[in-house]
């Protein structure tokens, strides 16, 4: 078939490559988000969906908005019998979606309906999930509630981090892919429709999220630690000066006390009270420093660190 791609970061690119790689299919155009500064310097920095077309020689449109009619009218010479999307970051409006011969195909990081929208991986961890995977699902006018092709689905680790989910989802997904386009070329394709009454909506994350409350409990608080490494990355605030926390684990599930109280300083990292239980941070990042394991900060930043002083 006749393809054009959308997609933008790293999880896009893997998709994008799996196709090449495969040689299926004849990729006619490749469409990304426009080039976003980046880095301390702010330099323009092209998408790795971009960065990877370029290298093969793919022909590239990075327009900020398909609701253009004349982007639409581009779109359509290309002559493409389907656009996969992943993880674009632009909406297709229905005259984008009505303009392939086969439509839009979409590949999501969740088993949908679960985790409709902007994060599903991260809300996935958040929440305690023990399985997610990908959806490969026709698109329509709404939001991921399109008739799902096919799934594939993964096991979450107990120490998975979004990041380390995001990749096992991109080993996933590509083979996923291919599959659900054999079977639309051969014509065998079968979308069933969602339930949309089983749905949950993982929304976008915010940097205000990463503040860590530790009026929550243990539980909670490791999993959104490890939901937001490696971004937003959590953090919490101890005599004013940010900490970030890259990780760490429940360390007792039942103990009250005052919470962010520091209640061990040790090889083994720093035992924080919460609500309910309590927290072992192993790894973190002081402010202007590398993320190091917490026995290393220790060394030097003992007193900072005593037991008794309290995150804010």
């Amino acid at each position: 078939m006749k393809l054009i791609f959308a997609g933008t970061p790293d999880f896009a690119a893997a998709h994008l490559q799996s196709l090449i790689a495969s040689g299926q299919h004849e990729i006619v155009a490749v469409y990304t988000q426009p080039d976003r500064p980046a880095g301390r310097g702010k330099k323009l920095t092209a998408s790795a969906v971009k960065q990877l077309a370029e290298q093969y020689q793919l022909p590239v449109f990075q327009p900020t908005s398909l609701k253009d009619p004349e982007q639409q009218h581009l779109l359509a010479s290309h002559a493409a019998d389907l656009v996969v999307v992943v993880a674009y970051g632009l909406i297709l409006p229905q005259g984008i979606l009505d303009i392939p011969r086969l439509g839009c195909i979409n590949v999501h990081g969740s088993l949908l309906p679960r985790w409709r929208g902007a994060a599903p991986i991260q809300r996935a961890i958040e929440a305690g999930d023990r399985q997610t995977g990908v959806t490969i699902m026709q698109m329509d006018a709404g939001l991921d509630t399109g008739p799902m092709i096919s799934t594939a689905s993964c096991a979450i680790a107990a120490d998975e981090t979004s990041g380390s989910l995001y990749q096992k989802l991109a080993d996933l997904g590509g083979p996923a892919l291919l599959s659900a386009l054999d079977k639309i070329a051969s014509g065998v394709a079968v979308a069933t429709a969602q339930n949309s009454e089983q749905s949950t909506y993982a929304a976008k994350i915010t940097k205000a999220e990463a503040l860590i409350n530790w009026s929550d409990s243990a539980e909670a608080i490791t999993r959104r630690i490890r939901a937001f490494n490696p971004f937003p990355a959590a953090y919490t605030l101890l005599e004013g000066s940010r900490v970030k926390i890259w990780a760490a684990q429940v360390e007792d599930q039942l103990t009250t006390g005052d919470p962010g109280g520091i209640v061990r300083a040790g090889a083994d990292g720093l035992l924080v009270q919460c609500s309910t239980g309590r927290t072992l941070i192993s790894e973190m990042q002081l402010a202007g420093k590398a993320r190091m394991p917490v026995s290393e900060i220790l060394k030097s930043r003992a007193d900072l660190f005593a037991v008794g002083k309290r995150f804010d």
